[in-house]
This record gives structure tokens, C-alpha cells and sequence, in this order.
């Protein structure tokens, strides 16, 4: 899909309230907003990976101005801490289009200037590049001054360090930053300045940092003739042109849409924007899941949950093995890390769902692909989790006599719903909480049917599942109500309406008989879904938070307290599909359901889908800007739509 802003777009809040991110497949990223300008101090023109979770931001954004005859112009567009905005590109800016690279167009006095961004695949490298048509009378000339932070990402300096350009780089904090241009780069006086951040202000963060300058580069371009002007940055020297840098990105992306064999537009912009969460992660050495943009590294959890549509669903099989593989290596006293440290540090293993959702992820790929080789060299790794689920393991994760799983104690969070502030913890799920279980009986049936592929049978794991199949109907059904219980802990969390129990209707296999299916499809549908995601907590629950914002404390509060998230919709189309036999009329429905996801994709960070949205009225997305389980279970949704639009033909 191309996504096109034109002047009105841009000028009426589309400028500075939408972005664009591009990554390397390092854990590294650029991402400004659409009028060019940072408005997160987490932003940048070029954020390096020393690791997915150890990023530095070296190039924070560039000051742009344009000379003709005499005059200057701003094209770069910046608010700054004192209040003004002296560089207001945004005027001149006639128009922003992403079709997964983003391009500027400015026209200003006759001239008119191009921009083009683009970033290298497997490098902390990135390139600008300018086209400059001088249709004015008077010469013109246009001067790039880079600033930078050299700072590690979102975490903006107050003062600026020590710096200078030399060599070819600058230097600063231990960091360096090459910078090469198609004409000479000239040191200059160093100076600096205190930039304001519109969104980090919005949520209670400093709003405010410090960036540097000390280079810059121009071009002079006669009256009536063209000209260009390409600058690099890197961390390793290159010589690389920035036009082969975008040109290698432009036609990547493009073939990210078509690879992935998606019909529809939407998809096809799902299936590119998958890409930018797949990383290499060095310390394993394999592939694994970017939580989330700008903010989070790779976790556990939120890579299982988004490995089925993230890499399955488009195909990369490949990376998927890889990505699985990696956990095995990790896994330990049945469980896997949530987090992976840097350095001599261990993972954290916190997480209740992750061990869970990765024999789901080997069932998945066992699915697509038989590889049954694949099966056996994981099949170690799944018995031991099953096995420390039966017998107990850390953070109280144990079975009980009634076949059904219990986590969490003290102020450990297991499940998704993880929030703690200090003491506090807004949405306690300690006992049995629905979706640990219903992923428990799928993953049992799941290890049944691939037992014998490892040379094992299947009885025990059958017979255990019929165990909890009947203790769960049992005791997380509540006739009354016509929908499960979030958790079984004895206290009024119990009966709270929340959008966990869409899983047991969604997974592979599922606990419920058909009716029950419908009806909890049916009460989600009623008080949780909207057309950005699914509600964590129904609006008549006296704890429903309406609004996610302010300070960190009101946001954590209200986090699963009724804001939306757009991942469990997945679940919940994908429910709605199969309570309804999986007709085309289904199919038909859910499209009509999904009808405004080119709006959504085109809202905050353009082809991305974000993390989170108010629970009240969803509008602008929120959090993340761009979050790998969104995007990852909304292309499963759209993978199961065109398997069932074909099989109709």
C-alpha cells in the first residue's frame, strides 16, 4: 500500500502526529515523524544495535536549510525547549508518502527538494538523499547539519558531551558515528540544543534532551539545472552510496509485500511490516522477535505470541525454526526467559504463557512445514515444560489435582497482564488464570498427536487433557453470565469480564463445546470488541479506566484495566470465524469488521499496527507505535480469511 499526505494532511496535525520507522533486522531502527521532525527523544535518523536490547541513539535528526538568492528556509521542522519552533519545514512541506520507505517533497521559491530515506539490511547504516530542482531564478544551496546524541536510545543527554568531527566520524560517550556525503563534509564550531518532545510530555516522561552538532555538508545549485546531495551514517566506514542504500531498501520492501503470497492490500502491508520485528540476536545466534518500537527489546512471551503471524503466516519458515530454537537452548526448569540480559547476566523467566505458547509455536510450524526432524530435536524441550508444569517450578507455576495450572504469588505477574507499581498490582491474576489453561489443554493435545513422532505415545498426554477439559468447563464456566472466569483465586477478580477467555476458543484445540464457544464469542463481542481491538476489562466493571495516560503511575493503573489492545482481536476474529463454521459469509463478515484497517494503518506510525488505544473511545494509538503481536495476529486473521475466500472459489 502507499500511504500519501498531502499539505492539508500534513498542516492539520497528520505532520507531527504520524511517523514512519524503518529497522535493520539488528534490533536497530530509524523513525522521525511524518513532517521530519523528533517528538520522541526514543527517535532517530540512525539508533544503533549493539544487540536487540542494547541500542544507542547516534544520529537524532538533521537541521535542513535551503538558501535561494539570498533568503534561507527552513525544510527541517523541530520545537525546541524555550518554546519556539524556529525550524518550520512544515510549511514548505507539499507532501509525505511511505510505500515502505518514506519520501518528502518540498517546494519552496521555485525550488524543489526530494528527500529519501533509506536503511541498509544487517548494518547500523542509513541514508539520506536529497534531489534538488532549482526552477527559480536565483542559485540556491542546501546545507545539511546532522545533530546527534550518541547516547544510549531514550535516555537523551541534559548536557552535551565532548564531541568533535574527525576523520571522517564523530566521537563522543565511547560511541562513533561515521558520516559520509557526496560532497565534502566540513567540521564546524560544535554547538548544541535542548529539543522538546511533544509525545514523551503526553505521558509524563522528562520532555526534553540535549543534541550536538558539529559537521555539515551543501550543495550549491545553479538556476535551472539539478542537483543531489546524499549523506551516510554508519558505524562501521563505507562508501557506500546513500542512493544504493535506498535503492536496496526500497526494493526490499517491495518484495516483502509480494513474497509473503497475500491477496489483499492490507496483508501485504501486514506481511512488510512483520519484517521489522525480526532480528538476528548475536549472543544466541539466532533470530529472534522485537517486542515493540521504540521502547522494547525481545521478550519471550510476546515473541511466541507474535512468531505464528510474524513469521508462518508470511512464509519464513526459516526463521521461525530459528527463533524456536533459540528457547530450547534456554529453556530451564520448564519455563523460558521472558528476557534476555546482556553480558554474563541471566535471563529472566517470569513468564507463565511463554513455555506454554512455544509448544503451541512447535505445533504451529510442525503444521505448515511436517518437519518432523524439527519436532524431535524439540520434543526434549516440551516434555520438560510439560513435566514442570505437572511437578511445579518457579513463581508458584504448578498442577493442581484438578488438572488445571496455577501461577503467580507475592508480587510476581506471570500472565501478559504483568503491570506492578512498587507494591501495588492493578490487575492481580494469582490462582488459575483462563488463558494459562486454555493454552495448557491445547498444548496437551498438541504433544498427544506429536508424541509418536518422537517415539513416544501420546496416552498419557490424552488422558490428561480429557482431565482438564472437564475441570475447566467445571470451574471456569459460569451459566449465569454466559462467559468464563478470568481466574480462579477466590476473590472478585474471578468473574471480572476480560478478553483472556478468548483463547480457549481460538487455540488449536480447544476445552468448550460449540455452544459455549458462541456464547462467549458473543459477550466479548458485546462489551469488549472495538474496531482498534479487544477491551481488557469490561466498561461496566467498576475498575474500567477509560483513558491511558499521564504520569506512569496512571498509566500502569489503567494498562489492562479496559484499554484496548489490538492483538487479542486476533483471537477474536479468528473465534468468530470458527463459532460460525468458517463459511464465506463468515469471511464476509470479518471483512466487513476489518474495513477500516487502512485508516488504522495509516494512523500513527504509517503500515504499523501500535500497542494500545484508550479503552473509553479508542482513537489515536498509544504506547508503542508499532507492536509485533498486533501486527503478527492480525496477518493470521487475514491468512485464515483467504484460505477460506479461496477454498470458495
Amino acid at each position: 500500500m502507499k500511504f500519501s499526505f498531502d499539505k492539508n494532511d500534513l498542516k492539520t496535525g497528520g505532520g507531527e502526529d504520524t511517523c514512519w520507522l524503518l529497522t535493520n533486522g539488528l534490533g536497530g531502527f530509524a523513525s522521525t515523524s511524518a513532517a521530519f521532525s523528533v517528538t520522541r527523544c526514543d527517535q532517530g535518523l540512525l539508533v544503533a544495535a549493539r544487540s536487540p536490547s542494547r541500542r544507542y541513539t547516534l544520529v537524532h535528526r538533521m537541521k535542513e536549510e535551503l538558501t535561494v538568492g539570498g533568503e534561507t528556509i527552513f525544510l527541517s521542522t523541530q520545537s525546541f525547549a524555550d518554546g519556539t519552533q524556529t525550524e518550520n519545514g512544515i510549511e514548505s512541506l507539499a507532501a509525505f508518502t511511505f510505500d515502505g520507505v518514506p519520501e518528502w517533497v518540498y517546494e519552496a521559491r521555485g525550488v524543489k527538494v526530494t528527500r529519501g530515506f533509506g536503511m541498509a539490511r544487517n548494518e547500523n547504516t542509513s541514508a539520506v538523499v536529497y534531489e534538488i530542482e532549482n526552477a527559480s531564478p536565483a542559485p540556491c544551496t542546501l546545507t545539511l547539519t546532522p545533530v546527534f546524541q550518541m547516547a544510549q536510545k531514550g535516555e537523551p543527554p541534559q548536557t552535551p558531551p565532548e564531541a568533535e568531527y574527525d576523520r571522517g566520524g564523530v566521537e563522543a560517550g565511547g560511541l562513533r558515528v561515521f558520516v559520509h556525503a557526496s560532497r565534502p563534509v566540513e567540521k564546524i564550531p560544535e554547538g548544541s540544543e535542548s529539543l522538546y518532545y511533544a509525545d514523551e510530555e503526553k505521558d509524563g516522561k522528562r520532555p526534553s534532551g540535549r543534541g550536538f552538532f558539529c559537521c555539515a555538508a551543501s550543495v550549491a545549485v545553479p538556476a535551472g539545472e539539478r542537483g543531489t546531495l546524499e549523506i551516510v551514517f554508519s558505524t562501521e566506514e563505507t562508501r557506500r552510496s546513500g542512493g544504493s542504500i535506498l535503492a536496496e531498501c526500497r526494493e526490499r520492501q517491495r518484495k516483502l509485500a509480494e513474497n509473503a503470497g497475500f491477496v489483499s492490500p492490507e496483508a501485504r502491508e501486514l506481511a512488510r511490516a512483520a519484517d521489522a520485528y525480526i532480528a538476528y540476536r548475536a549472543s544466541t545466534g539466532g533470530k529472534t522477535v522485537i517486542a515493540g518500537y521504540p521502547f522494547f527489546g525481545d521478550w519471550g512471551r510476546d515473541t511466541m505470541i507474535a512468531l505464528p503471524g510474524c513469521a508462518l503466516a508470511t512464509g519464513r519458515f526459516e526463521d521461525a525454526k530459528s527463533i524456536l530454537r533459540t528457547f530450547i537452548h534456554y529453556e530451564k526448569d520448564g519455563l523460558l526467559p521472558n528476557y534476555f540480559p546482556e553480558g554474563q547476566e541471566e535471563p529472566q523467566y517470569n513468564s507463565a504463557d511463554a513455555p506454554l505458547l512455544f509448544i503451541n509455536g512447535v505445533w504451529l510450524y510442525f503444521e505448515k512445514t511436517g518437519d518432523q526432524e524439527f519436532v524431535r530435536e524439540a520434543w526434549p524441550a516440551m516434555k520438560h515444560i510439560v513435566d514442570a508444569y505437572r511437578s511445579g517450578t518457579r513463581y508458584a507455576i504448578k498442577m493442581d489435582t484438578d488438572g488445571l495450572i496455577s501461577a503467580g504469588a507475592g508480587f510476581d505477574q506471570v500472565t501478559w497482564m504483568d503491570v506492578r507499581v512498587g507494591d501495588i498490582l492493578p490487575t492481580p491474576r494469582h490462582g488459575k488464570p483462563v488463558e494459562i489453561n486454555a493454552y495448557w489443554y491445547s498444548d496437551l493435545c498438541a504433544m498427544a498427536r506429536l508424541a509418536p513422532i518422537a517415539g513416544e505415545s501420546g496416552e498419557e498426554f490424552e488422558a490428561l487433557a480429557e482431565k482438564v477439559k472437564s475441570s475447566f468447563n467445571e470451574k471456569f464456566w459460569m451459566e449465569d453470565r454466559g462467559f468464563l472466569r478470568d481466574v480462579l483465586s477466590g476473590t472478585r477478580a474471578d468473574t471480572q469480564l476480560r478478553c483472556n477467555q478468548i483463547w480457549a476458543v481460538s487455540m488449536p484445540f480447544t476445552p468448550l463445546p460449540p455452544e459455549k464457544e458462541r456464547r462467549v464469542v458473543e459477550k466479548v463481542g458485546e462489551y469488549l470488541y472495538t474496531p482498534r481491538g479487544l477491551r481488557t476489562l469490561s466498561p461496566e466493571d467498576p475498575e474500567f479506566h477509560p483513558f491511558y495516560g499521564g504520569p506512569q503511575l496512571e498509566r500502569d493503573l489503567a494498562y489492562h484495566q479496559g484499554t484496548v489492545w489490538p492483538f487479542p482481536a486476533g483471537a477474536y476474529y479468528l473465534a468468530h470465524l470458527k463459532v460460525n463454521g468458517d463459511t464465506p459469509d463468515a469471511a464476509k463478515t470479518v471483512r466487513g469488521l476489518l474495513a477500516s484497517m487502512p485508516d488504522i494503518l495509516r494512523e500513527g506510525c504509517v503500515g504499523q499496527l501500535p500497542e494500545i488505544y484508550d479503552g473509553g473511545a479508542p482513537g489515536p494509538s498509544k504506547g508503542c507505535f508499532a507492536q509485533a503481536w498486533s501486527v503478527g495476529e492480525l496477518l493470521r486473521v487475514y491468512e485464515k480469511l483467504e484460505e477460506i475466500e479461496r477454498e470458495a472459489e
